[in-house]
């Protein structure tokens, strides 16, 4: 298991979004400047790295941070409670992003939410269960969790999108009392915007076996990080914590990359939210 943002990914987003130059991040970590680029640049941390004042400089929380940089991940998620879910990651470039297939046990009603870069693990695996395209959630439109959606659409042209971009047609957009209904599948919407202005999580609920709900949180929020949000840092982080965090402790948490994480390990380790 590897996070999506090392410590250095997150040092780079926080200072950049706070507008901090290195020379005074590195003052505030008391370390050289070299060495606080080296940080940012490796991930790994510099000696004697006073984690707690680089935390309050970059409004992240220190202790969490020093978590981080001391190889926090979160609990394996065992996931023979959602019988039902699939994490589909495809990869461009280096790049590697999360699609989420769900469907209902008895109906083999199915939904997708977002595509990543490739249609076509979808597609199998929609054959390998013998199911029912019937939604398609898309929690934002950046470009590498729609790039496969012509290709869905070509084998399910009948399935409804779901997306909050305005650009989209009137037909297509969420409404926040929205519910759908996938088989005994319940999915609801919040907004989350910060990260993209269209940002949206879905929460599946209703599983069997009473598994604990859903959310498919897109990059609004990662394992100990989160999407980079620099000129609505403050936005991103508000929406996190009103409509992620406020959700039970057991929830499954299914970010747009890195691995899956739960509600209470996010509230407990992450370090954007002091």
């Amino acid at each position: 298991m590897t996070l999506e943002d090392s410590l250095g990914d997150i040092l780079r987003k926080a200072r950049t979004s706070t507008h901090i130059e290195p020379v005074v991040a590195a003052q505030a970590a008391g370390v050289a400047v070299s060495e606080y680029e080296r940080m940012e640049e490796t991930g790994k941390p510099a000696a004697g790295c006073r984690f707690a004042e680089l935390g309050v400089k970059l409004l992240l929380d220190g202790v969490k941070l020093k978590r981080i940089a001391e190889g926090w991940l979160p609990k394996p998620v065992v996931t023979s409670g959602w019988c039902e879910l699939r994490v589909i990651t495809t990869q461009d470039d280096g790049m590697a992003v999360n699609a989420y297939l769900v469907w209902d046990e008895v109906t083999r009603e199915a939904a997708v939410f977002d595509t990543g870069f490739d249609a076509a693990p979808i597609l199998a695996h929609i054959d390998e269960h013998q199911l029912q395209i019937k939604h398609i959630f898309i929690t934002h439109s950046h470009g590498d969790h729609v790039a496969g959606l012509a290709g869905l659409r070509e084998r399910f042209p009948k399935a409804r999108i779901h997306t909050n971009s305005k650009n989209a047609p009137v037909e297509q957009r969420i409404r926040a009392n929205d519910f759908i209904m996938l088989g005994s599948l319940r999915v609801t919407n919040r907004d989350t915007p910060g990260h993209a202005e269209d940002g949206v999580t879905y929460i599946v609920g209703n599983w069997p076996e009473d598994a604990p709900h859903v959310a498919i949180v897109g990059d609004a929020l990662f394992a100990g990080s989160m999407g980079g949000a620099r000129d609505q840092l403050e936005l991103a982080r508000s929406k996190v914590r009103e409509q992620i965090f406020s959700l039970p402790a057991a929830t499954l948490v299914c970010p747009g990359h890195g691995p899956l994480t739960t509600v209470e390990e996010e509230k407990a380790n992450n370090p954007w939210f002091p």
